[in-house]
């Protein structure tokens, strides 16, 4: 059993970690993870994320998962939420495609247009 120091330590981590993803000027990453994108294959997408931050070591990035963003058959899904503009998601994502999305979107502010959902709406219907 954990003693009540030890508990107490975990609580403030955790707090802490809560009050980071709470930063309005992060970059969010945010990751479909319910049945139909874990199905799709959303959580290698989750991981290459997650690693490819880390390896740039990009402070200001949160990576996160959520449940069903509401479109199945375009998973998997992943939204990027970058202070003061809009939106952008992008569709059918694989992990071959998160290092470009890093480095044109995330770092340097430009979409990856052809990756995006209006972009693959356009194209394919």
């Amino acid at each position: 059993m954990k003693t009540l120091q030890e508990l107490e330590e975990i609580r403030k981590r955790t707090l802490d970690a809560i009050n980071l993803r709470k930063d309005t000027e992060a970059i969010r990453v945010v990751v479909g993870m319910a049945t139909c994108g874990i199905a799709a294959g959303a959580r290698p997408v989750l991981t290459a994320f997650m690693d490819e931050v880390a390896k740039r070591n990009l402070s200001n990035v949160v990576v996160a998962q959520t449940g069903c963003i509401g479109v199945c058959r375009l998973e998997p899904i992943v939204e990027i939420y970058r202070p003061g503009e809009e939106k952008v998601t992008y569709v059918k994502v694989t992990p071959d495609m998160v290092g470009r999305i890093v480095t044109e979107h995330i770092v340097n502010g430009n979409a990856v247009r052809d990756y995006t959902i209006g972009y693959y709406e356009a194209h394919n219907n």
